[in-house]
């Protein structure tokens, strides 16, 4: 899958790559309307934590902002989220990278309705990824 980045350049993505990103999107306890979100506007930390997440309608039930920050920092590590950075250095603010707009788009194409469906063997993968990444 070919997408193109802000210099005009197209950014070849490997086909696992691709699985991997897709099926972490799957996994990770947030609805589409957050990815879509991000892809116009950062979206806080304490926009998806707490009750304002569901508010949002970012999840379907509370999580902390510890479970969410470290869904989110699963995200950065796949490659489909990035964190804001401002004049003092990070943020607690995120927006997609170019890899999650290309599959947020693709999903918009499709039926976003079914984008959720990830598998047991999904969630199998996803946190076998997580657990190989971690740090000794």
């Amino acid at each position: 899958m070919v997408v193109a980045s802000e210099t005009g350049l197209p950014i070849q993505y490997p086909k696992s790559t691709l699985q991997r990103a897709k099926r972490a999107m799957r996994c990770a306890p947030f609805s589409f309307r957050l990815f879509q979100t991000m892809t116009a506007e950062s979206v806080a930390l304490n926009d998806i934590a707490g009750k304002a997440g569901i508010q949002n309608l970012y999840v379907q039930r509370q999580l902390s902002e510890l479970a969410v920050e470290g869904e989110l920092l699963w995200l950065i590590q796949v490659g489909l989220l990035r964190r804001e950075v401002d004049g003092q250095g990070l943020t607690d603010r995120f927006r997609v990278t170019p890899l999650g707009r290309q599959i947020v788009s693709h999903w918009e194409r499709q039926k976003p309705s079914q984008w959720k469906r990830a598998s047991l063997i999904d969630h199998f993968y996803n946190a076998w990824s997580r657990w190989m990444r971690l740090p000794f």
